[in-house]
């Protein structure tokens, strides 16, 4: 997570001058010490470390060296209940406009044949953080800003602290078991992948957590993949954290279609949508029901379908509504992905209109097809 440049040079947060230390970073080749919230630098001529202190005014200090960092000043704290002080981070790919030296991402999910990753980790007693992994997707070749879908490993968790959402069932994953949450921070739509139990090192495959999301529903493998990205979040201390190795290497040559999905729906899944539309010249509105007519509860929902051909999305409310070509995406808020059985959502957007108006003729939840009322 980050506040977008704009708004840090506009708050007096960033200035102009530790600018290009963000955009660009240096390069390290001897042990760098970066204190400004923002600052980043280049290791091994491939990846970017990066202070990443976002949710506090207080000084940390990261140390930067050849394979990693260590967190050596870190006077923020943050209650619990709300979001860490940082993310100090070694990434792969682009974040707000920073990209790492040579990178091939964005890349779209369908053009991948591998991803792998490998990480160390150090951790400390006394403080409250957990070690994430987070893996990043947008349905455009994002470079700057806030990536829609946000994929989180948490290695270690101390205090406490939980992901965003709520439990929505268990994951085999890298040989493990581990904990699924899903849900929303106002932002982007997050899942996070909760090991039962601290690891210290992990060498995985980054493509197999994209797939298992994409098979939720959550993404489609038409979608980018942006960056992949291995640090802490610190809400209290943390102090002596650090990430001792990190390497990644995504490749392309994948298939450009999307496979069906390798695991079905949920048992209990059911659906119902309702779409009301208002049409004229040149513009359009919809209001758009989901009713969960399952015998589970949802936890977290994306509604996907292909409008007809000269109907482009504009604005939305109650949802994050997204077009890639023909196909929208809608994804449920913080406040409104709970949907009981027999419960219903609602949300609705505006758009543009070319030609003759006609609604979409069918509609997919968290991978099952819904009926149309």
């Amino acid at each position: 997570m980050k506040r977008p440049l704009r708004a840090l040079l506009a708050a007096g947060l960033l200035t102009t001058g530790s600018l290009v230390a963000v955009a660009l970073g240096g390069s390290a080749s001897a042990d760098t010490q970066i204190c400004e919230p923002f600052g980043s630098t280049v290791i091994q001529s491939r990846y970017v470390v990066q202070n990443n202190r976002w949710g506090t005014s207080a000084q940390q200090c990261i140390n930067v060296t050849g394979t990693g960092f260590e967190i050596t000043t870190q006077n923020g704290s943050n209650p619990t209940n709300g979001a860490p002080t940082a993310y100090p981070s070694v990434f792969l790919g682009c974040h707000y406009t920073n990209c790492s030296p040579g990178t091939n991402l964005p890349i779209q999910v369908s053009q991948i044949s591998s991803a792998t990753s490998s990480i160390a980790y150090r951790y400390v007693s006394g403080a409250t953080y957990n070690a994430s992994y987070d893996i990043w997707l947008d349905p455009t070749p994002k470079r700057d800003g806030v990536n829609q879908m946000e994929i989180m490993i948490w290695l270690n968790r101390q205090g406490s602290i939980q992901p965003i959402g709520s439990p929505v069932g268990t994951a085999t994953l890298a040989g493990r078991t581990w904990e699924v949450w899903r849900g929303n921070n106002g932002g982007n739509n997050v899942i996070s992948y909760v090991a039962p139990s601290p690891i210290s090192s992990l060498n995985f495959s980054v493509l197999d957590f994209i797939n298992d999301v994409r098979n939720r529903g959550a993404i489609t493998n038409s979608w980018y993949l942006t960056s992949i990205q291995a640090g802490f979040e610190p809400w209290q201390g943390g102090v002596g954290l650090a990430v001792t190795s990190f390497s990644a290497a995504v490749n392309g040559g994948g298939t450009p279609t999307d496979p069906p999905p390798t695991t079905p729906p949920p048992s209990g899944t059911g659906c119902a949508v309702k779409y009301t539309p208002n049409s004229w010249n040149n513009g359009f509105t919809a209001d758009v029901q989901i009713t969960n007519t399952g015998t589970s509860t949802v936890n977290g929902w994306t509604l996907t379908y292909n409008l007809p051909s000269g109907q482009q999305v504009t604005s939305a409310w109650n949802a994050t509504v997204s077009q890639s070509g023909s196909t929208v995406t809608a994804r449920n808020l913080s406040w409104n992905g709970t949907l009981a059985p027999g419960g219903t959502a609602s949300f609705g957007y505006q758009g543009t209109l070319s030609g003759a108006y006609s609604s979409p003729t069918s509609f997919t939840l968290n991978g099952a097809t819904c009926a149309r009322v």
